[in-house]
């Protein structure tokens, strides 16, 4: 998740794995996980699949912090590509890094 920050992650899964874990296809292995303001912002309990991937990225310290700075969307398509976008509105990065930089409000820098 770090890297995806400045650019979409995607990463490909083995459907082999999958199938072995018992997971059929009716339960749906295509998925969007929303993580706003550090949760989860989209119904996921239609799939078990999204909310055990939730529910691990949630209890890591390190994602939690990643979550709580940017907006991610964490997609899984019937492809079996896991994808990782940064989602954050482009104002609020800049609000975000201003804050790390130093400035304050009205004070720019050149």
């Amino acid at each position: 998740m770090k890297k995806s920050a400045t650019e979409d992650q995607h990463l490909d899964l083995n459907r082999v794995d999958f199938e072995r874990a018992g997971t059929g296809r009716k339960a749906g292995y295509k998925f969007t996980i929303e993580f706003t303001d550090g949760k989860v912002g989209n119904v996921i309990s239609g799939s078990a699949l999204a909310m055990h991937l939730a529910s691990v990225i949630m209890e890591d310290d390190s994602a939690k912090q990643i979550l709580r700075e940017n907006n991610y969307e964490v997609s899984l398509n019937t492809k079996f590509q896991l994808s990782i976008k940064n989602v954050t509105p482009a104002n609020a990065t800049k609000a975000a890094s201003k804050k790390t930089s130093g400035e304050g409000p009205g004070e720019e820098t050149e």
